[in-house]
């Protein structure tokens, strides 16, 4: 049975994300935002699956996104596997600034992963 993501999502998997932020309102751990459960958020894996990876993270879609654009699975697993070197990345710095100004809502449909890009 395929289920889609949006209605996968159990508050139960997100208890230790909750206990760091406020209660009432869920906070993007890359770009401080608030979040609104649903169509505009997805899971993370800090360190990929493919890598061993276990701990899922809820952030922003767009947020999801640029991480992947920017960085490879490789890269991921071995410097950025934590919220801070992620933040501290040059190009993932210059997006946080960016998308604060934008709604919580908000989807680029536009951002393509660089193996897309390559095609």
């Amino acid at each position: 049975m395929v289920v889609k993501k949006r209605e996968r999502f159990n508050a139960q998997l997100y208890e230790s994300q909750q206990q760091i932020q406020n209660e009432s309102v869920l906070i993007c751990p890359l770009c401080g935002r608030a979040m609104e459960t649903g169509v505009t958020t997805d899971e993370h894996h800090l360190i990929p699956k493919s890598m061993g990876g276990k701990e899922k993270y809820l952030l922003h879609k767009i947020c999801h996104q640029k991480i992947h654009t920017t960085l490879t699975e490789r890269e991921l697993a071995r410097h950025f596997n934590n919220w801070e070197s992620l933040q501290a990345h040059p190009e993932i710095a210059q997006f946080i600034v960016w998308v604060k100004k934008r709604p919580s809502t908000y989807i680029d449909r536009n951002r393509k992963t660089q193996r897309m890009r390559k095609r």
